[in-house]
């Protein structure tokens, strides 16, 4: 067992297990970010284990989960719009969201390095950029519940 394997099973069970508790329970709100957070967390643990079992196509999973994660938050807030209309946004809220969309790059930025120049280091910076502005746009619309209610009353 190497370091990237250590840390992708650290990861695993220090991240993605109590946001997944979060996903389950508690608000709405809460759930949604936590649903973000848990897509954010298994996009970097196959990372992890692409570099520690050198499976390049361990990241062609990532990539996939780093667009369709902040797209599901995305059908979220859609689908859930009223009762995230019920309860306010937090500054909480905002601050969870905004540090998602800031930590992705700096998370992937040390398997660039490793990686080296080729084909799977271009992969690694569009999934650091997608779950970047991913977790921005999520971040907006979870923000933005109330508006997202009153443009479905409109039209």
């Amino acid at each position: 067992m190497n370091g990237w394997l250590v840390a992708a099973a650290t990861l695993l069970v220090l991240g993605v297990g109590p946001a997944l508790w979060g996903a389950a329970t508690g608000p709405v709100r809460r759930r949604v970010v936590a649903q973000n957070l848990a897509t954010l967390l298994v996009c970097l643990v196959m990372l992890l284990l692409a570099q520690g079992y050198a499976r390049p196509a361990y990241i062609d999973l990532g990539l996939v989960l780093s667009v369709l994660g902040p797209a599901g938050t995305l059908v979220y807030a859609r689908l859930l719009a009223d009762e995230l209309a019920a309860v306010p946004p937090t500054a909480r809220v905002a601050r969870a969201m905004t540090t998602l969309s800031v930590a992705a790059p700096p998370l992937v930025l040390p398997l660039c390095v490793v990686t080296g120049p080729g084909r799977s280091l271009a992969k690694l910076l569009v999934i650091g950029a997608l779950l970047m502005a991913g977790n921005t746009v999520s971040g907006r619309a979870m923000a933005g519940g109330a508006h997202l209610q009153r443009e479905t009353h409109d039209g």
